[in-house]
């Protein structure tokens, strides 16, 4: 018998998130992971406020709002990088409400975001990437080709694993070397991508792929890696696909997100300019892109070394 405390009926709340989801799929295009995590985050404060007697929108305050970022933490346990989304999914709710004039002031103006520690991303080095890339071949199944070519452009590209299934035949450009990504929200962006990933992906579509085409009506959405029943590839498969050769590579702890990170992580070691490799990866933000500043600090030593005028050796 469950002895949980019934939930009071929320009608007014139910409403507004309702609308607010509607809003934020149509108007503002976010990705599906996206709109699924504000649903949970909005549905768990929902039900904590209401269990504090609070069951309209017109009623919450800034105490509420913190109440339910403690109980996350205390009750919860939950991380405090989580605790910093539950958050931002809160402004964005409470400022649209406001915007729209359902609220006549935003009761989550004044939350102050909790000063965290960013988790560092793990990364690979060079040379488990070239290992890992390198491990599919014949031995591996029929679809070899098609694995080599996807972890070739993955890395290439610093690509997340959403984009990876929605590339399509014409987002791959081989007299440019480029492919044209589509990210979250919606947005565009174009990464260059070099040899080994040029010719992976040349003898993917040339040598298998035509066999995975199965529908003349194009119900394959003319996507670049399809699945052996010739429909695109999905997130789940290719996080088995990832896994699967990191364990024959002999590497641990791979997911498709670590060859992103991996991807960045050597572009800050190579020079690149920050303000490139936040283009290159999407971030709207180049506070996102900032966490990977962490790594080779002996290239950050020797840039110090070369280029600032009291530290170049033998000077004056």
């Amino acid at each position: 018998m469950d002895d949980s405390p019934a939930v009071p009926a929320t009608p007014d709340f139910d409403r507004s998130i309702a609308d607010f989801m509607v809003f934020i799929r149509i108007e503002a295009g976010l990705a599906a992971a996206t709109i699924e995590a504000y649903a949970r985050d909005l549905e768990g404060m929902r039900v904590f406020l209401a269990t504090q007697g609070v069951c309209t929108p017109k009623e919450v305050t800034v105490d509420h709002l913190s109440a339910h970022l403690r109980y996350l933490s205390r009750e919860r346990g939950l991380d405090p990088i989580s605790i910093v989304r539950h958050l931002a999914t809160m402004r964005v709710f409470f400022r649209w409400m406001h915007a729209n004039f359902k609220l006549e002031k935003d009761p989550a103006r004044l939350l102050e975001r909790p000063t965290t520690w960013k988790k560092l991303p793990g990364t690979l080095t060079p040379g488990q990437m070239k290992k890992l890339v390198e491990t599919p071949g014949p031995e591996h199944g029929a679809l070899w080709l098609r694995d080599r070519a996807m972890l070739e452009v993955m890395y290439a590209a610093g690509l997340r694993a959403s984009e990876v299934g929605t590339l399509k035949m014409n987002d791959f450009n081989e007299t440019l070397g480029i492919v044209n990504v589509i990210g979250k929200g919606n947005k565009q962006r174009i990464v260059p991508i070099g040899v080994p990933a040029i010719d992976a992906v040349k003898a993917y579509v040339a040598e298998l792929r035509p066999h995975l085409t199965r529908f003349p009506d194009a119900r394959d959405g003319f996507r670049l890696f399809l699945s052996h029943t010739g429909r695109p590839i999905e997130r789940v498969a290719l996080w088995q696909i990832v896994g699967k050769y990191a364990r024959i590579a002999g590497i641990r702890g791979v997911h498709p997100h670590l060859l992103r990170h991996s991807f960045a992580t050597h572009l800050v070691a190579g020079g690149a300019d920050l303000r490139v490799i936040q283009e290159l990866l999407g971030h709207s933000d180049i506070g996102t892109t900032q966490i990977y500043t962490h790594v080779d600090r002996s290239h950050l030593r020797k840039t110090i070394d070369r280029f600032h005028p009291r530290e170049a050796r033998g000077a004056a």
